[in-house]
This record gives C-alpha cells, structure tokens and sequence, in this order.
C-alpha cells in the first residue's frame, strides 16, 4: 500500500515556495485588428476583466471487442468563436467609440460593404500572466482575431448610485500560442 507525503506541512512548504497566483495577475498587453485598428496600454488599462483561454485535445474513441481505448485526435480552442474582454467605459466612450469603429469597418450596414475576409496572423489579441513583480511569466497570443460584438451600456438613469459603466467586447480567434518566461 501507498504512503502519501501530502501533508499540511508538505503543503505549507510548497506554498511558501511557489505561491498561489491571484485573480487580478493578469492583463492584456495590445489587440491589433487587420485593418490598423490597435489598442495600446493607454487604452487597456480600461480592461475590467479577462481570461486566459483553454486548448482541448480531441477524444477519438476506438471500439475494439467491447472497450472503447481513448486516443489523442486533434486541438480545439474552446470558446474562440466569441472570446470576450469586459472593459471599463471611459468619460467619453472614446474606447467603446474605437471598436464601434473596427465593428463598422468590418461590416458596415449602410453600404452592405466591409473587409469580412479571414482574419490573418496580424491580428492578434496578446496576454500576459503576472507574477507579483508584474513580470510576465507567460504570454499567450490569439491568432486571427476579428471583431464580434460589441456590448451595450447600461445605465441606471432613475436609480444610479455613481457606479462604473462597463461593455463587454466578444471577439473571435483561429487559435493561440503562448511562451513561458525563462525568469
């Protein structure tokens, strides 16, 4: 029979030694559209909240006398057809105003014109994960980003307390890399 070494001293040890990451070590460095739309940090320091998106490897299932054996398939990027950033509104919805803009660009429903071609590898949302420094410890890059949607704001004209206004702005991606910092 086994013996575990998982203890509150192993544990304790461990966390002294790596650390936990917290929910607020992470940030979007720059989102740059195919037709010269780009967000710098000026601009992204509005972010609200952001993930970090995952990669599934495919199941294929091989049925043999009665047992199903589990092999690798290919890679999916869960969620990549509507990633979203939530953004804080600025004074005077110059942000909201810039992705209206690109949204226009790439459909515009005045002219029934657009640039809906494939997105390329120039367009890219880049990420980064924080250590407590705010070092990157790794960077993660959506490849072939186009615009979505980009959300409402809501208002509480009767009721308002003086709150933030935020949207939220859904973007679609072909896949992401990523590198880990040699620090």
């Amino acid at each position: 029979m086994a013996t575990t070494q998982q203890n509150i001293s192993r544990f304790y040890t461990n966390i002294l030694a790596r650390e936990f990451s917290r929910d607020f070590l992470a940030r979007v460095l720059s989102i740059n559209f195919a037709g010269g739309a780009t967000f710098n940090e000026d601009e992204l320091v509005y972010v609200k909240s952001a993930t970090i998106p995952n990669r599934t490897i495919s199941n294929v299932g091989v049925n043999y006398m009665g047992l199903t054996f589990n092999l690798p398939g290919n890679a999916t990027y869960p969620g990549s057809a509507g990633y979203s950033l939530e953004f804080y509104c600025d004074a005077r919805s110059n942000l909201r105003n810039k992705f209206m803009a690109e949204s226009r660009r790439v459909f515009n429903d005045a002219t029934s014109t657009g640039d809906y071609n494939v997105a390329g590898v120039d367009s890219i949302i880049k990420l980064a994960q924080l250590d407590k420094d705010l070092n990157a410890i790794n960077e993660y890059s959506l490849i072939g980003v186009s615009i979505r949607d980009v959300g409402q704001l809501s208002y509480s004209i009767a009721d308002g307390s003086g709150n933030t206004v935020s949207f939220t702005v859904q973007m679609a991606y072909h896949y992401f890399t990523e590198s880990v910092s040699n620090a």
